[in-house]
């Protein structure tokens, strides 16, 4: 009876594979290039198609947490051990990849709106109100439209222009580290939520300060770590932890005191997934930055926009792996 399922359940992914719109067929629209210096629209582009089957909702909400700046051989190396706990029953790879430049705002960008800088055009790494916000449809304005709460906890206020105030419920810009970042955060889990992001930044200003690697940075990390075993605390204390995806990952890595380069120390990052489905163990396929969105649309069983570039690490729920279309966000000097 098992082996006839798993036969019926690859047939139909085939199937799925194969037709119109199905894993296989990916619109690839040329946008228009937008200078940096230009506001981009407030009003997002509704998603007008799915780029993979939508499963059966195995998600009831998506935690992404970010740690500025880290590089993978931080987390052993700091060491993390709430994350090297969570590594243990999760999926995970530590060489995946960030975009190109490899720099805060725009990276973060791209891994909440599953698309590369040329189509969201945020191309600065400052905060500047008068630009605007990230062009396209990112992952709140889609949970959003579908009735989740949705949450952005950051520790670096440029990090507003990735999404429209519209679409997130709560934005909440804690200058204080991660301390009250934590507290924020707690706050809003006991809430409730359907989508939160949850930026750490103190690595990174160590970095910048001390270096990357630095006895000052690791130590900052440790902290992060800390902050992150109390997000899991109080998932458990709400009993939300097993009907919750929980994402790990970073905007870039760096080198000496500085980041922003094609140099695999800049560009190789941190990917880590647990929760309901997740299969544990080392992830085997190529995992970008822009993936992180469309997993998370992926469980929460909502449509994927026809225009990402991200696509679901179906890999990590022991599922075949999504074809991946030409280079990932090809880079431009």
């Amino acid at each position: 009876m098992k082996t006839t399922r798993i036969i019926f359940i690859v047939t139909l992914l085939v199937l799925l594979a194969c037709a119109p719109g199905g894993l296989l067929s990916v619109s690839t629209p040329t946008p228009s290039p937008v200078p940096a210096s230009a506001t981009p629209s407030l009003t997002p582009i509704p998603p007008t198609a799915t780029i993979t089957p939508t499963p059966r909702p195995l998600a009831k909400r998506v935690l992404i947490v970010s740690f500025d700046g880290l590089r993978p051989d931080a987390i052993a190396a700091a060491p993390m051990p709430n994350l090297l706990e969570l590594m243990k029953t999760s999926a995970y790879t530590l060489s995946a990849q960030t975009i190109f430049p490899s720099v805060t705002l725009p990276a973060h960008t791209s891994m909440l709106s599953g698309l590369c800088p040329s189509k969201h055009s945020v191309l600065w790494n400052e905060y500047v109100p008068e630009n605007g916000y990230a062009l396209g449809v990112d992952l709140f304005d889609v949970a959003h439209a579908a009735g989740l709460r949705t949450v952005m906890i950051v520790g670096k206020e440029k990090l507003r222009q990735i999404a429209e105030p519209a679409s997130t419920d709560v934005f909440d810009y804690e200058k204080d580290g991660e301390v009250a970042i934590t507290k924020a955060a707690v706050k809003e889990i006991k809430q409730g939520f359907g989508v939160m992001f949850v930026h750490f930044p103190s690595g990174d200003f160590a970095g910048h300060e001390f270096g990357w690697m630095s006895k000052k940075q690791l130590e900052a990390y440790v902290i992060g770590d800390a902050a992150l075993g109390n997000l899991l605390t109080a998932l458990d204390e709400k009993k939300l932890r097993s009907s919750t995806l929980i994402i790990i990952t970073s905007d870039h890595g760096g080198y000496k005191k500085t980041h922003g380069l094609d140099r695999p120390e800049d560009m190789t990052i941190p990917w880590i997934v647990s929760g309901p489905g997740v299969v544990p163990g080392s992830l085997t396929s190529f995992v970008h930055t822009t993936d992180t969105a469309a997993t998370a649309l992926f469980m929460l069983g909502l449509p994927l926009p026809a225009e990402w570039d991200g696509r679901p690490v179906t890999e990590a729920f022991g599922l075949p792996i999504v074809p991946r279309i030409g280079e990932a966000c090809q880079r431009t000097r």
